[in-house]
């Protein structure tokens, strides 16, 4: 459950039940399972590695690919660069709790948060892990939409840590579409995943509202150029 600390004035996100763990584990096994029948394709998989090289990036996938985002992770970026270690903005709703139990599980590190609720400790956490040599996984439009409109809080981030924003998208066949605010995908057993990379965006320190604004609609450009639903 969420709750505060009068003390200290921390939100504590919400954790769960064992329930839920139980929740979490069995999800966990079924993405497994699911993910050793995807046919996984980077395009132009040798030129991005390449110019990706060792530099520290915020990975940017629209909330409809989440079920993806782990798979990706672990058999493209984590696979073929070890040295990465990966952590994800997650909400620190009661859904956030089971998709960080998730991705702990992949070895990713998750920080609970989002602009309505624990947003400045979130912050906080993701600067203290990028300082060791983390990259970040963000959702730009999540985690309430609107669809396919990235919210300014991604080029923020970029902004504060200095850390350019990687567009990555996914087109996947087959797969079952849910009834949810964000058209959520999830991919049939051995769909073939088609993963697009965008190039890396940078924000300047000193960008000023203007220029932010320009960076986030340069962003969402980027991502919609990528995206083929």
């Amino acid at each position: 459950m969420s709750s505060s600390n009068p003390a200290s004035g921390l939100v504590v996100p919400h954790t769960l039940s064992v329930s839920g763990r139980l929740l979490a584990a069995a999800g966990y096994i079924f993405l497994r399972a699911l993910s050793t029948t995807l046919r996984l394709h980077l395009e132009n998989r040798d030129e991005v590695l390449k110019s990706l090289g060792k530099r520290k990036v915020i990975f940017a996938l629209w909330h409809n690919r989440l079920a993806l985002s782990l798979p990706i992770c672990r058999n493209i970026f984590l696979a073929t660069q070890p040295y990465r270690r990966a952590v994800a903005l997650i909400s620190a709703s009661r859904d956030g709790a089971i998709l960080s139990e998730l991705m702990e599980h992949y070895g990713v590190q998750p920080v609970r948060g989002s602009s309505s609720r624990r947003g400045g400790q979130a912050l906080r956490e993701l600067v203290s892990f990028t300082k060791q040599g983390y990259d970040v996984t963000i959702t730009p439009d999540g985690p309430r939409g609107p669809k396919y409109q990235v919210q300014e809080g991604v080029v923020m981030l970029a902004q504060l840590i200095g850390m350019p924003v990687l567009p990555v998208s996914v087109k996947i066949h087959p797969k079952k579409v849910l009834g949810s605010w964000d058209a959520f995908q999830v991919p049939f057993p051995f769909a073939r995943c088609d993963v697009r990379v965008g190039q890396p965006i940078d924000v300047a320190r000193e960008a000023n509202q203007e220029e932010r604004e320009a960076k986030k609609l340069l962003i969402e450009k980027s991502l919609m150029d990528l995206t083929i639903d």
